[in-house]
């Protein structure tokens, strides 16, 4: 795939102190004087991406990028047992960005996220809409009970082996019941060898879901060290097994907010894990929204998601 632009490092890190105790770890790149854009990882818990971006164009983007609450190189971690877990919601993290578009003394910025970060997004720009210039946002999710119980258990009528596997990996007692709650609680045990073992049988499930798509690799999800595996699989079953501390379909009705921020949604058809049915429902509620279904690809994106993803990026950075 050829990209116009050069690859960008950061310019700049830095550390948000969040008044209690936590610590958000940032860093900018591109151009300081260009236009704000906030980077928004998925998971949650999955840490923004270390490598330089080819994405945006470093003459006229200032891109921020951040990593959540207990997750990359923000502290505390979550791989360890001390981290508060009740210190991180949706709610902890929404003020987060609002703390850091302050400490950056940015005006308004464009947010640009995927899964879990496209719910973020939302949700942020619903509570704060005068700071959202635009949105750009790939793999749609609004995170709703219902999405979360089809990722967790109804994909499991295409991988039923590996979906038995996940069931079995939290105690007989709990197989029938919520199994999400399960894992949160085995993931916050003091003994390591618990949350390593929860950690793996998770990550497998999730790597089983993206496993049938067009660009779907071996350990897509798994493919990271101990302690990131169980940071993002403590962080995950935490705000799943709540979930996300949103009422059901909240981001849907509220969709309205978002009226006058132009928004470019970007879904793969073959999205096992956040089928094209919520980004078409988020399409049809938010006023001035664009949905582009890109027919090669699924949750784990491709070639040509990129490439709408970065057209739409390139048509917002002269407004």
């Amino acid at each position: 795939m050829t990209d116009p632009h050069p690859p960008i490092t950061p310019y700049d890190r830095g550390r948000l102190d969040t008044g209690d105790g936590n610590f958000i770890h940032y860093e900018q790149l591109g151009n300081p004087a260009g236009k704000p854009a906030l980077n928004i990882h998925g998971g949650p818990g999955s840490g923004a991406s270390q490598r330089p971006t080819r994405t945006w164009d470093p003459a006229r983007y200032r891109v921020i990028r951040f990593d959540q609450r207990n997750c990359g190189r923000s502290t505390p971690h979550a791989a360890d047992p001390s981290a508060d877990m009740a210190l991180n919601t949706t709610q902890h993290l929404i003020d987060d960005m609002e703390r850091l578009r302050e400490h950056l003394g940015v005006e308004k910025w464009l947010l640009n996220g995927g899964s879990w970060g496209s719910t973020l997004a939302l949700a942020y720009a619903q509570q704060h809409p005068q700071r959202v210039s635009e949105m750009v946002i790939a793999a749609v999710t609004t995170t709703r009970r219902s999405e979360i119980d089809w990722l967790y258990r109804g994909a499991g009528r295409f991988y039923p082996e590996a979906w038995d596997r996940f069931r079995d990996g939290v105690p007989e007692r709990d197989r029938d019941g919520d199994l999400l709650a399960a894992y949160a609680r085995l993931m916050e045990s003091p003994d390591r060898a618990v949350r390593q073992a929860a950690a793996a049988h998770w990550l497998a499930w999730e790597d089983a879901v993206v496993s049938g798509e067009p660009n779907g690799r071996p350990g897509m999800y798994s493919d990271r060290d101990a302690d990131a595996q169980i940071a993002f699989v403590r962080i995950c079953a935490h705000f799943f097994s709540n979930g996300a501390w949103l009422q059901e379909d909240q981001l849907l009705n509220q969709a309205q907010k978002l009226a006058g921020i132009p928004g470019v949604l970007v879904h793969g058809r073959h999205d096992m894990g956040s089928p094209v049915g919520t980004a078409w429902e988020l399409a049809k509620a938010w006023p001035g929204s664009r949905l582009h279904i890109v027919e090669d690809s699924g949750h784990a994106g491709s070639d040509a998601m990129h490439r709408v993803t970065r057209a739409a990026i390139d048509a917002f950075k002269n407004r």
